[in-house]
């Protein structure tokens, strides 16, 4: 299918790895100019240079921490008015809420929530004027379905999905839509990094606790990360102009609901 976006250009946050890479690899296959970022220099340069080889896309690589004001203005200096924003960013650790004081808690709220809003603030009037946007952010199957140990990531995400629920709505008739992906467990470094301290807070192995985690997944797996980025790359499609204020599980049917 063609997605209608080839010359569009885009930002993808947190991108050298896992569902970033995912993401910036399908908008690349569908033709978009990327800009992607990361913090470590040497995996963000060796990314842009696989996407380039795969899909002959142009990729700027841009390694900047996007929590940060000079980080944002290296993206923006990059591509100062992006059609497409995907809105990704690490979480705080498992760690037991008890553990956290408030220096973490303000942390992690700027990271999964504070950031993401900062990002929107910059593109999101010049996305109205020239009458399309798609804004993307990746949160997490917390948000409906809080795990414990990641009360703080799963708090910040649920904060960032109330507080764009409404601002999707104001800008929807302009064409620019803003949506949310909520991943379930898919087969990254950092599902694989929380193996180690939710083996501490269960008293598990690692190895049993990555069993018991796949088995909990109806799927009977761990979700593909270019799964992900393929359907990050339609809602930022011209045919997903519908699409607005919607989160949508990506989970192998792990969230137990009829709807």
């Amino acid at each position: 299918m063609d997605l209608g976006i080839a010359g569009r250009k885009a930002i993808i946050c947190a991108s050298s790895r896992g569902l970033g890479r995912g993401c910036a690899t399908a908008l690349a296959e569908a033709g978009a100019d990327i800009v992607i970022n990361g913090r470590d220099q040497a995996t963000l340069e060796a990314t842009a240079q696989e996407i380039r080889d795969l899909t002959g896309a142009n990729v700027t690589a841009v390694a900047a921490d996007v929590g940060t004001a000079e980080g944002q203005e290296a993206l923006f200096a990059a591509c100062p008015q992006p059609d497409i924003l995907v809105n990704n960013n690490g979480g705080p650790p498992f760690k037991d809420f008890r553990e956290l004081d408030r220096d973490a808690m303000l942390a992690g709220v700027t990271q999964n929530m504070v950031t993401p809003i900062e990002l929107i603030q910059h593109v999101i009037d010049p996305m109205i004027e020239r009458k399309f946007g798609r804004i993307v952010n990746i949160t997490s199957a917390s948000v409906k379905m809080p795990i414990v140990g990641l009360d703080l990531s799963s708090g910040a995400r649920a904060g960032l999905t109330a507080f764009l629920a409404g601002v999707a709505r104001s800008v929807a008739h302009s064409n620019v839509t803003i949506n949310g992906i909520l991943p379930g467990l898919f087969d990254t470094d950092r599902l694989r990094g929380g193996f180690s301290g939710m083996a501490k807070l269960q008293g598990m192995s690692e190895e049993q606790v990555e069993e018991t985690r796949r088995n909990s997944v109806p799927a009977r797996r761990f979700g593909d990360p270019m799964e992900f980025g393929r359907t990050c790359a339609f809602l930022c499609s011209d045919h997903a102009g519908y699409i607005t204020g919607q989160n949508i599980l990506l989970d192998g049917g792990l969230f137990n609901s009829s709807i």
